[in-house]
C-alpha cells in the first residue's frame, strides 16, 4: 500500500482576516453612511427648529441610519440568498 501525504493548510481565521475581509470593510462603510444619512436627516428635519444642536437627541436617528446601512449590506436579498 502507499500512502499520499496530505498537505493541510492553515486558514486565517481571526479578527485580523475578519477585518481585511472586502464584506466587513464594505458593511463598514455602508454603516458611517447610514450614520451620515440619519443625522443629515436630524438636522434637516427636527434641528432646523432649535437654536443650539443636541448630539444626545440626534443618536437615535444616527443610530437607525447606521441600522439601515448595516440592513443593506447583510439582509438576505443583499447576500443573494432570498
Amino acid at each position: 500500500m502507499e500512502f499520499k501525504k496530505l498537505e493541510i493548510e492553515q486558514e486565517n481565521k481571526g479578527v485580523k482576516a475578519i477585518i481585511q475581509s472586502a464584506h466587513f470593510q464594505r458593511s463598514l462603510i455602508f454603516i458611517l453612511i447610514g450614520a451620515l444619512g440619519g443625522f443629515g436627516w436630524y438636522y434637516f428635519t427636527e434641528a432646523r427648529h432649535m437654536e443650539v444642536l443636541m448630539f444626545s437627541e440626534s443618536i437615535s436617528s444616527i443610530l437607525i441610519g447606521a441600522f439601515l446601512g448595516f440592513f443593506v449590506t447583510n439582509s438576505p436579498c443583499a447576500r443573494n440568498r432570498c
